[in-house]
């Protein structure tokens, strides 16, 4: 059993301010295609936002930031401090391509170790990884301390590294870890979802 927090607070400023996670993608918003992968593995479902009316009608929960003003760190600890399970699987909300098959074989992952984290060439994925309640007290000091980078966690814990070997035969498009920054990074998606539909 693990819990499924979707990290859904960001600004979208370099989206003109849009929520990216309300960003169309195949004709289905990206917030509702992954909240059904992730129903499909995860026995709770929440989202971390703290404009709560904004996802209000899609029958999760949505849980405001316990450390405002502390970015995805904070929305980690938020769903970490509300999980009823201990491990809980974390994603961003701007990342549509994600499938349910791996993201149960991260949850696995994550029960041994205190992050599971995948590792691609383009660097470590912290905000598409398992977290086990254990780094509660090591976010916590980090906040405390000022140190916001979610990569900076990694030196204080225990991590598993999801590396390309792990994930060849589950991403065979190339797509799981692609995210929405830019507008221009949207129309790659558009273009990647007429490729590949799901």
């Amino acid at each position: 059993m693990c819990t499924g927090a979707i990290l859904a607070g960001g600004h979208g400023r370099r989206m003109g301010g849009q929520p990216k996670a309300l960003l169309q993608v195949g004709g289905t918003r990206i917030i509702d295609r992954q909240l059904t992968t992730i129903r499909a593995v995860a026995k709770h479902v929440a989202i971390v936002a703290n404009d709560r009316e904004l996802y209000a009608d899609l029958g999760v929960q949505v849980w405001s930031d316990v450390r405002p003003g502390c970015g995805p760190l904070g929305g980690i600890l938020t769903a970490l401090v509300n999980a009823s399970t201990t491990v809980t699987l974390i994603i961003a909300g701007d990342m549509p391509f994600l499938t349910a098959k791996f993201l149960r074989f991260l949850a696995e992952a994550g029960r041994e170790v205190d992050v599971a984290i995948p590792c691609t060439p383009e660097g470590h994925q912290p905000l598409c990884a398992a977290y086990n309640q254990s780094c509660i007290a090591a976010i916590q000091h980090n906040l405390d301390a000022g140190i916001l980078r979610v990569s900076d966690l990694t030196s204080a814990v225990t991590v598993r590294e999801i590396g390309l070997n792990d994930t060849a035969a589950l991403d065979p498009g190339g797509t799981l870890f692609f995210n929405i920054n830019t507008p221009s990074d949207y129309a790659t998606a558009l273009q990647m979802e007429r490729r590949h539909p799901r």
